[in-house]
């Protein structure tokens, strides 16, 4: 039994919509960080499944293309956050203020 393709948008979409919600509503950097990762997979996800329904080796080597750079992308932010959990005291979104140049 195989599902259908509107089954993988419907819960890509989901995922995506879930970390849309993510980034405007929380304000704590570590959950917008999760936030925007959700978005990402939720991505990844209807990529992969349009990749699947088409028969369509590039599509397959896009979305590897992708995790690859959702992996990269989630060590440079763990980095960011190691730096910046040094020189403030928490990790609110309003503390980041300062930063600006």
């Amino acid at each position: 039994m195989t599902l259908p393709l509107s089954a993988f948008l419907i819960v890509g979409a989901i995922l995506f919509s879930l970390g849309a919600v993510g980034v405007l509503i929380r304000r704590n950097i570590i959950v917008v960080f999760l936030s925007v990762e959700l978005m990402l997979q939720g991505a990844i996800l209807n990529l992969g499944a349009f990749a699947v329904y088409n028969y369509d080796l590039a599509g397959y080597m896009l979305v590897l293309l992708t995790l690859t750079i959702a992996a990269a992308e989630a060590v440079v932010g763990l980095a960011i956050l190691v730096a910046l959990s040094r020189q403030i005291s928490g990790f609110f979104v309003d503390r980041l203020q300062s930063l600006r140049g």
